[in-house]
C-alpha cells in the first residue's frame, strides 16, 4: 500500500469530524484536504447557535490558521476560499445530545451522506466538571456510535481516545479494550449510569438549597467529584476515567460497526508535516519547558531515568488516517496505541538534557540585559519530601514576605505577587501531573508495528503518511522543533493577553 492508496481511501467520500477545533482535529482536516482535494464534504460539527455561528467559528477557528498556509499557497487565496467553501460544511451541534442535537430531517439527510465518522470532540482538562467532562467525554462516544449505526453507507467510525486510560499502571499495557464495569482496582465495579444519576443528585441538592452562589457551588462540587470518583476507580484524573468510560460505551454499543479507537500518548509539536513545530497550547511536558523559561522551576518531582511517552501530532495523524484506509468496511474494533516508549524511548534526563542545550544556545536574558544562568532544577525522587521542602524553602518565607509587605503599607506585594503566581503554577503543576511523575509503564504498539508493516509505503513515499516511531532523533527534533514552539505559542498567547 503507497499514499497514493491511502490518499484514494477518502476520494469522493463524505467524512462528518467532530473536535475540528481541537489541536488534533485542525491537523486532520487540512491533512485530507491537502493530500485528497477530491474528498466530497468534510462536515465539521462544532458547538455554535445556528447555521451563521457554526460557519464562522469554523473558519475563525480552524481555516484562518496559518496550519493552512500550503493550501493558501496551492490555490491562491480566492482559489483556497472557493475551495473550503466546496469542501467544508459547518454543522452547529453538539456531541452530548442524541443525533448531536440535530432535528429528524436534518439528521436523516446528513446520516444518508456519511462514509466515515471521525470522533475527536473532548475536554482534555485533568480537573474537569464531573458533568461535562460525563457528557462530553463518555456520552460522546456514544452518541457518535448510535448516530453512526444509522448511516447506511457508513465504513467506519475513528474514534481518538488517549493511552492514558491505562492510568498508572506498571509494566506493558496491552491494546486491548475494557469491559463492561472494569475498573483500576481490583474488587471495584463501575456502572456508567449510576455515576449520572450521582451527578444529577447532587446537582439537584445543591440546587434545591436556593444558594446566590449556585454556579459557582456547582463548578466547585463537580470538579472535586469528578477528581474523588476517578480516584476511587484507580484513575488519576478524570479526564482519562471518562475517556475509559467513552470507550466502553462505544464497545458495547456498537455491535458490528467497523471501529477504530486510536490512543495517542502525550502529543507534542508537529515532526514535519505540513511543516515542523506547530503547535497549539501548552500540554503535558510543554509546561515543564514554560514553567523553566519563566524562571518558575526551582525543583519538581520524578525519576530522571524514567521515560515520558510522547509523540509527534503529526504522527498521530498519519496513523489515523493510513488505519481508516486498512480497515475501511471491516466489522471489527481495533485499538492502537500510538507511542514512543517501545521502539524509541525518550527519558526525562534526555528530555531535560536537550532543553538544557536549548537554553545554552538560546539564553534567557532579564529586562536589563543580563543572561539568566541555567541551572538543572533539582528533581526530588520522594514526593513527601518535596511537599516538606516546598513549605519550608518556599512558602514560610513567602507568607513572611507577605506580613512584611502588609505592615510596610505594600512595600513589597508586586515581589510577592510574582513570587506567589510561581509557587501557585508549581503546585498546580504538581496537583495535575505528580502521578506521572513516577509513571513506569510501557504502551504495547504491537498492533501499530503490525499496521506499519502491513500498510508500508512503497516507492520512498512513506514520509506522507509516516508513523514510524524510530524515524526520527528526539534530541534535535526537541531542541530544533519542540522547545522553539512551545515558547513562540505561549509568548505570541501572553502578547494577546
Amino acid at each position: 500500500m503507497d499514499a497514493t492508496t491511502v490518499a484514494g481511501c477518502f476520494r469522493d467520500k463524505s467524512i462528518l469530524i467532530t473536535g475540528s477545533t481541537g489541536f488534533l482535529g485542525k491537523l486532520l482536516v487540512e491533512k485530507i484536504l491537502r493530500v485528497q482535494p477530491a474528498v466530497k464534504k468534510l462536515y465539521l460539527l462544532v458547538r455554535a447557535a445556528d447555521a451563521a455561528s457554526a460557519e464562522q467559528r469554523v473558519f475563525s477557528d480552524v481555516i484562518e490558521m496559518d496550519l493552512f498556509n500550503m493550501l493558501r499557497k496551492k490555490y491562491g487565496l480566492p482559489g483556497f476560499q472557493s475551495f473550503i467553501q466546496e469542501k467544508v460544511v459547518p454543522i452547529a451541534g453538539d456531541i452530548i445530545y442524541e443525533n448531536f442535537g440535530l432535528d429528524n430531517l436534518r439528521a436523516d439527510a446528513l446520516s444518508k451522506d456519511i462514509d466515515v465518522i471521525i470522533n475527536g470532540a473532548a475536554t482534555t482538562n485533568f480537573y474537569e466538571r464531573y458533568d461535562v467532562a460525563l457528557a462530553s467525554n463518555a456520552l460522546g462516544p456514544r452518541n457518535a456510535c448510535e448516530f453512526a449505526k444509522k448511516c447506511p453507507n457508513l465504513k467506519l467510525l475513528l474514534h481518538i481516545s488517549t493511552a492514558f486510560v491505562a492510568g498508572t499502571q506498571e509494566g506493558l499495557l496491552l491494546e486491548k479494550a475494557f469491559q463492561n464495569g472494569e475498573t483500576l482496582r481490583e474488587g471495584y465495579y463501575m456502572d456508567i449510569e449510576a455515576e449520572l444519576q450521582l451527578v444529577d443528585k447532587i446537582k439537584s441538592e445543591l440546587t434545591a438549597a436556593k444558594s446566590g452562589t449556585l454556579e459557582q457551588l456547582k463548578k466547585s462540587a463537580m470538579k472535586e467529584l469528578g477528581f474523588k470518583r476517578a480516584c476511587h476507580f484507580g484513575w488519576p484524573n478524570v479526564y482519562t476515567f471518562t475517556k475509559t468510560m467513552g470507550e466502553i460505551l462505544l464497545g458495547q454499543r456498537r455491535g458490528n460497526l467497523p471501529v477504530v479507537i486510536i490512543r495517542p500518548t502525550m502529543v507534542t509539536s508537529t515532526y514535519q508535516d505540513p511543516f515542523p513545530g506547530w503547535i497549539e497550547g501548552a500540554r503535558t511536558i510543554d509546561a515543564l519547558i514554560v514553567a523553566y523559561d519563566e524562571q518558575a522551576f526551582p525543583c519538581f518531582i520524578g525519576d530522571r531515568s524514567n521515560v515520558i511517552d510522547a509523540i509527534p501530532v503529526d504522527i498521530v495523524i498519519n496513523a489515523a488516517m493510513v488505519a481508516i484506509a486498512v480497515h475501511w468496511n471491516e466489522e471489527a474494533q481495533v485499538i492502537y496505541h500510538v507511542s514512543s516508549s517501545l521502539q524509541n524511548p525518550l527519558s526525562l534526563y534526555a528530555f531535560e538534557d536537550a532543553c538544557m542545550d536549548y537554553f545554552y544556545i538560546n539564553p534567557r536574558t532579564l529586562e536589563n540585559g543580563k543572561i539568566v544562568p541555567n541551572k538543572r532544577p533539582y528533581v526530588f525522587k520522594n514526593l513527601s519530601f518535596f511537599r516538606l521542602v516546598l513549605l519550608l524553602v518556599y512558602k514560610l518565607p513567602l507568607q513572611m514576605l507577605h506580613v512584611m509587605s502588609f505592615l510596610l503599607c505594600g512595600m513589597f506585594s508586586q515581589h510577592y505577587n510574582k513570587l506567589n503566581r510561581r509557587l501557585n503554577f508549581l503546585m498546580l503543576l504538581v496537583k495535575l501531573y505528580a502521578p506521572y511523575a513516577f509513571f513506569n509503564g510501557r504502551f504495547d504498539d504491537t498492533n501499530l508495528s503490525r499496521l506499519w508493516s502491513e500498510a508500508k509505503m512503497d516507492g520512498g513515499d512513506d514520509s506522507i503518511f509516516n508513523f514510524d516511531p524510530k524515524r526520527f532523533d528526539w534530541h534535535s527534533y526537541l531542541v530544533e522543533v519542540h522547545v522553539p514552539a512551545v515558547l513562540k505559542y505561549k509568548r505570541k498567547e501572553k502578547g494577546r493577553a
